[in-house]
């Protein structure tokens, strides 16, 4: 060996030694994550090495970080105060958990209802959009310009033409094919102001100061501060053209009125504040919506790799320990860490009847085969498992006791957990929660329950490559 070549060679040897420390080293990692880290490291010593480096840590350069946290401590003011405590005492944690998350209080006096299904909900979500009088303000990870996307563009551009300050954000990879088209500068045109967030020039990451993985997985809709709608739905078709043969894509999302709005819209600005420059403190200015009659409590969480390690997982636990009587989780990618495992693996061997509806066909071939090689523990803790038949199920749902719910953007996987930004609406309401649970029972409708018996018998080969996969499971 040349004495150039043995120099490459230590270089790339002190290289690999370098990130096995600092995966070992690295402060706010699981064990479990470090283990499947330090593994894969070890077996594959070159490909592990660029893997890691890539895709090992959620970084985001210090002055995003710091534009964030700025941006966000100086929206806070604008919040909804506290106004008594009305929450019952098993949902009291669960909601405390939220309130440390975003750093407001619980919001007292609001309503809401469950779109009946996706084209209805971009049919009333225009209808918003057309009756704006002051801001719209919109943000989705997919965007696309098909029939329901181009609805929403269209409204945007009357908005925008009538004088309202339109505010429009696309993840500028999930919604590329939008921000690339005529229809994005369309909007422009008609003076809509428009940003796709976490870009990625010529897609590597680092030139724009984060991870090229760490997406903006949200999906907020405010109108003029006082109307909200939060779920998993993106703007497109349930056809969705890009990956039709999955579809259709089945999904939910609510419509709020009430204080709950304002804290929608602080996840909203604050991004926005720090993602374009724009000092948001003077849009807020305007009044906070005031609390309905006969209102539920509820709040607006915002999480992401800005947040505290965990902070995802923790508000799934924290509701989770509130169900007594039964749990109906949905969520179409499932590869959770372990305390989130645990927690669900508890609630079902205390007696609560814990219900799983995952999708049965998945875009995801990695992540579904990792869903399905957690069935066996699962089952073994009493959970009943169950498979939806009628398209992709992309709804993220969990109904604690009919009263206690949580609806959003985020997935039990490790991308939601702890590397998308996502937004998720915590409510205490035995008529809203029994409209999403009405949406659950249709999906069951349409599921296969899989048998306990057949998980319990898989071959020893089978076994072998679920539980690999479950090694696995936090690369993903």
């Amino acid at each position: 060996m040349s004495g150039l070549n043995m120099t490459i060679w230590l270089m790339l040897a002190a290289v690999h030694l370098g990130v096995i420390f600092r995966a070992i080293l690295l402060d706010g990692r699981d064990a479990y994550a470090r283990a499947a880290w330090l593994l894969l490291l070890l077996a594959l010593p070159g490909v592990g090495t660029i893997l890691y480096l890539l895709f090992g840590e959620p970084w985001i350069s210090a002055a995003f970080h710091r534009r964030a946290r700025d941006a966000y401590e100086a929206l806070l003011p604008y919040a909804p105060q506290a106004v008594g405590n009305t929450l019952s005492p098993t949902s009291e944690s669960a909601f405390r958990t939220c309130e440390a998350a975003s750093q407001w209080s619980v919001s007292i006096g609001n309503m809401a209802e469950v779109a009946s299904g996706a084209d209805a909900a971009i049919t009333a979500i225009v209808a918003d959009i057309d009756a704006a009088t002051h801001t719209v303000h919109l943000s989705f990870y997919i965007w696309l310009g098909d029939h329901n996307g181009t609805k929403v563009v269209d409204a945007v551009c009357r908005a925008a033409r009538r004088g309202i300050i339109c505010r429009i954000v696309a993840d500028a990879i999930g919604s590329r094919a939008l921000i690339r088209s005529h229809q994005w500068k369309k909007m422009r045109e008609a003076g809509a102001r428009l940003y796709a967030s976490l870009p990625a020039p010529l897609g590597l990451g680092f030139l724009a100061g984060h991870r090229i993985d760490l997406r903006n997985h949200r999906k907020i809709i405010v109108i003029d501060g006082r109307i909200t709608w939060c779920g998993s739905q993106n703007c497109a078709d349930p056809a969705f053209l890009p990956k039709r043969k999955f579809a259709p894509w089945v999904d939910i999302i609510v419509r709020y009125q009430g204080p709950v709005a304002r804290q929608a819209e602080l996840i909203f600005a604050s991004a926005w504040m720090a993602e374009t420059g724009e000092d948001m403190r003077a849009a807020l200015a305007m009044d906070i919506p005031e609390a309905l009659p006969n209102g539920f409590p509820a709040i607006a969480v915002g999480t992401g790799p800005l947040s505290p390690h965990a902070t995802m997982t923790n508000i799934f636990v924290a509701v989770l320990a509130a169900a007594r009587k039964q749990a109906v989780i949905t969520t179409p990618y499932f590869a959770p860490d372990p305390p989130l495992l645990n927690a669900i693996i508890a609630a079902a061997r205390r007696g609560v009847r814990l219900t799983i509806i995952f999708p049965q066909r998945n875009d995801s071939r990695i992540v579904g085969a990792i869903s399905r090689a957690y069935y066996p523990v699962l089952a073994r803790a009493g959970a009943h498992i169950h498979e939806f038949r009628g398209g992709l199920l992309h709804a993220k749902t969990l109904v604690v006791d009919d009263v206690l719910a949580l609806v959003g953007s985020a997935n039990m996987d490790r991308r939601s957990l702890d590397l998308n930004f996502e937004n998720n609406v915590l409510f205490e309401s035995a008529t809203l929660a029994t409209e999403v649970r009405e949406h659950q029972q249709r999906w069951l409708a349409e599921s296969i329950e899989i048998d306990r018996d057949c998980l319990a018998e898989r071959s020893l080969p089978r076994r072998f490559v679920d539980n690999l996969l479950t090694m696995a499971a936090p690369l993903f």
